[in-house]
């Protein structure tokens, strides 16, 4: 049957359109675009997008089919590598002309998509409806294996492969692997030392995360948006809240696998199974010394430099400006910090938090080894190398080293001498002292002041140690236990003096005579007969 001349030249656009590769331009839009007036391109835009609608087809590589030629112009360009659209901006190039558009606004902030029940505003369409649920409450797409379910299908599929265990993002620098890309961009930071996310208050501190960012931005603002449902007390972080929970609870959901031993937290179960392996992770690099904590790690760097801050007033070596800032104080009697509950002012905020506690009883830390709690977090971590044996600070003198700070303070006074408290209220003693706590209990000699009071039979004691003591013989507690008969007693210098009489010590002297004795006490009555004689 004859054609008519339009069937004709539809069959012939056919022929030239099977023949062609498929993606490809048409000859006759690659002629029309050296046309240039307005009209022309405008007449040409028809055209294109008439073409781009006409009947599609299959690809000629993976063979998907497409029912107009646009999508399959467009789906072409995924094994092509074309990328036909450049920003003007960057230069980065795009398959389409939709996703250039789209990544045109994050250099101008244009954000043309608005929520008409917070009026916040959006760069893309997709964002807003995907915020728009944060008001209704949809959540439309569902987990086929949990049945967990996502307010954006990019969410759905990211916990998917919680389920199939698919990390398509890899380290090209390690080769650890990871299920979202901007985990492994967050990741490569730890790499290039990069941190990007800045405090933009007064510390300047910077972060490799957002999200670290935004934690820490709550010690400045003090914002605690995690509240507990139980006593409605408010947390900074979550991990703090759900850790204060098991309070209310008595959940120990950490078993450690060696012992068997249940723990609350997470951190502390960590810090357990490093008393079972003996494990030091954290090496020094200036002296090789290893430590079981960081915190014991940092301790000890901090101690060993040799860099520092001079106080104006007397000159005193000071390592931090934080520290500088609280020493000035001594000079000034500056107290911006006062409890809430009495009104008493502290020169350091850490003091008042401590002496807070005096009030409520609380003790907030445990520890993870033997259980025992701690009021302040200061006297856990010394409780600590208790069990470690770690000792990360070194006296530069002589090389010995010490569980504690205050230990080596008073340590080195006994290579100088010196000898820096004073008594100024007694005329008749000035006596001196090396140490502050010797001071305050002298000063009890003058005062007859003796604040430690006993809850059970009410005596009271000019130092604490002494109702420590006192309080055992109510409790019939004996921590203190002889290593080599298995003798208890209840304080130790008891325990001190007992094992002289294993090891023949007898450090006391008569400066008569020169006998020797265990104990001062004995030592005070044989110095008698010289006198009386």
């Amino acid at each position: 049957m004859p054609q008519s001349p339009n069937q004709q030249k539809e069959a012939e656009e056919k022929r030239t359109l099977a023949k062609r590769p498929k993606g490809a331009t048409p000859y006759w839009w690659q002629k029309k675009k050296k046309k240039n007036t307005d009209a022309d391109r405008e007449g040409d835009d028809k055209a294109l997008k008439s073409f781009h609608k006409k009947t599609g087809g299959s690809c000629s590589t993976c063979g998907k089919t497409f029912a107009q030629n646009g999508p399959l112009i467009r789906h072409t360009r995924t094994h092509t590598g074309e990328k036909p659209y450049t920003c003007s901006a960057c230069g980065k190039g795009f398959t389409n002309k939709s996703d250039m558009v789209r990544h045109m606004r994050t250099h101008t902030g244009e954000k043309p998509f608005s929520c008409t029940l917070c009026e916040k505003r959006f760069s893309h369409k997709e964002s807003l409806v995907a915020h728009t649920r944060t008001h209704t409450g949809e959540k439309p797409f569902i987990c086929s294996v949990c049945g967990k379910t996502f307010t954006q299908n990019s969410s759905m599929v990211a916990h998917m492969r919680i389920h199939t265990g698919e990390k398509p993002y890899g380290c090209s620098l390690c080769g650890k692997r990871f299920i979202l890309k901007p985990n492994m961009v967050s990741h490569m930071r730890t790499h290039s030392g990069e941190k990007p996310y800045g405090c933009s208050l007064f510390c300047r501190k910077s972060f490799s995360y957002r999200n670290r960012l935004k934690t820490h931005m709550r010690k400045h603002t003090g914002e605690k948006p995690f509240t507990c449902p139980v006593c409605c007390k408010s947390f900074s972080y979550k991990h703090i809240l759900t850790a204060h929970r098991c309070k209310h609870t008595g959940e120990k959901p950490f078993s450690c696998s060696v012992c068997g031993k249940s723990l609350s937290y997470k951190h502390t179960l960590k810090s357990h199974m490093l008393m079972h392996t003996r494990e030091k992770p954290f090496k020094c690099l200036l002296c090789g010394n290893g430590f079981t904590y960081k915190k014991s790690l940092t301790t000890h760097i901090r101690h060993i430099r040799k860099e520092g801050l001079t106080c104006s007033v007397c000159g005193k070596q000071i390592p931090y400006e934080s520290t500088l800032n609280e020493h000035m104080r001594t000079h000034t009697g500056e107290r911006p910090f006062s409890c809430s509950v009495c009104g008493e002012s502290f020169a350091r905020k850490a003091n008042m938090n401590r002496h807070e506690q005096t009030h409520t009883g609380e003790k907030t830390f445990a520890c993870s080894v033997c259980g025992k709690s701690f009021s302040y977090k200061h006297s856990l971590n010394v409780h600590m190398t208790e069990h470690t044996g770690e000792k990360p600070w070194r006296c530069s003198v002589c090389g010995q080293c010490f569980a504690r700070r205050e230990r080596l303070h008073v340590h080195v006074r006994g290579h100088t001498g010196e000898k820096p408290f004073s008594c100024s209220d007694c005329k008749v003693c000035g006596k001196s002292f090396s140490y502050k706590h010797s001071l305050n209990v002298h000063m009890t000699e003058h005062t007859g002041e003796k604040p430690w009071r006993c809850s059970v039979c009410g005596q009271c004691f000019a130092r604490r140690e002494r109702l420590h003591v006192h309080v055992r013989g109510h409790t019939g507690e004996k921590p203190f236990s002889c290593s080599d008969c298995g003798k208890s007693f209840a304080s130790k210098q008891n325990l001190s003096i007992h094992t002289r009489s294993h090891t023949g010590e007898k450090p006391f002297s008569c400066t008569v005579c020169g006998k020797k004795f265990t104990q001062k006490f004995y030592l005070n009555a044989h110095a008698q007969k010289h006198t009386n004689t």
